[in-house]
């Protein structure tokens, strides 16, 4: 007979012996995608960016890119931003394998209306996005974010400190600048020329990284749908390819990395 003291103790510390950690699934690719809702962009420059997305979601392109991947499945997040204190994850992690997956996580996103928030921190962006991999349940061969803005970043911790500090742990950033009227010389305040430059020198970085420049909204729908398709199907470009992509730039930076906070910091001078 078991001594029930015995028994007692016995159970107790099994209850003690911490259970095996659950495995992630494996992925082709992890991947974040981090928009720009900042004021400088109006309602309906929002609703075309979030109706991009949907549409690349539902592409054949885009479904089959995934499917062909190795393991024909990837894990998606789709996170706005603005301000250092402005992040918001609007359709958490979600495996998609296929066009029914696909086009459930393209109809929730059509169903979240964008909102638009203060500021552009594309540093807190990149920081918080990088968070995101941690404990998701996912195991990608690739970790990537995907960052969209129409202007430099001028609040939070400077871009390149927060881009190197992700890219050392092996993610990806690429880019989508936004160089629309907000995004460039005729636009309001905040806004710079060669804002594409600025992505190259400052944001993107990590194994493969690129950008892909939109220069008027019309563009918006397709840029994103091939950006999309080369992350998520690893076809990204060895070498440039003119006015689709742009890799990192192999020299020093031309851009100043800081122009964004210069700007901020001459606007309350005044």
């Amino acid at each position: 007979m078991v001594n029930p003291v015995v028994l007692a103790i016995s159970v107790s510390l099994l209850g003690m012996i911490p259970s095996p950690a659950a495995a992630e699934e494996p992925v082709d690719v992890e991947l974040v995608i981090a928009v720009d809702v900042s004021w400088s962009m109006d309602y309906g420059e929002l609703d075309i960016q979030r109706d991009g997305y949907v549409a690349a979601f539902r592409s054949p392109e885009l479904q089959q890119a995934i499917t062909d991947g190795v393991h024909g499945r990837v894990a998606v997040t789709y996170v706005e931003w603005a301000g250092d204190m402005s992040q918001s994850v609007v359709l958490p992690w979600t495996l998609i394998d296929g066009k029914a997956a696909a086009e459930a996580f393209a109809y929730r996103l059509s169903e979240a209306a964008p909102d638009r928030m203060r500021r552009t921190s594309i540093s807190s962006a990149i920081d918080f996005a990088a968070g995101l991999f941690d404990g998701n349940g996912f195991e990608g061969l690739r970790r990537v974010i995907d960052v969209s803005g129409d202007g430099p970043n001028n609040q939070g911790r400077p871009v390149t400190e927060a881009r190197d500090a992700a890219t050392a742990r092996g993610i990806t950033i690429n880019g989508l600048p936004l160089m629309t009227e907000g995004g460039d010389a005729r636009g309001g305040w905040g806004s710079i020329a060669d804002l594409d430059r600025y992505y190259s020198d400052c944001v993107i970085g990590g194994p493969g990284a690129f950008m892909v420049p939109v220069n008027d909204w019309v563009q918006f729908p397709e840029a994103v749908r091939r950006k999309l398709v080369l992350e998520l199907a690893g076809l990204w470009p060895a070498k440039p390819r003119e006015n689709v992509t742009l890799p990192i730039a192999a020299n020093p930076p031309a851009a100043d990395c800081l122009i964004g906070e210069a700007q901020w910091q001459e606007r309350w001078q005044r």
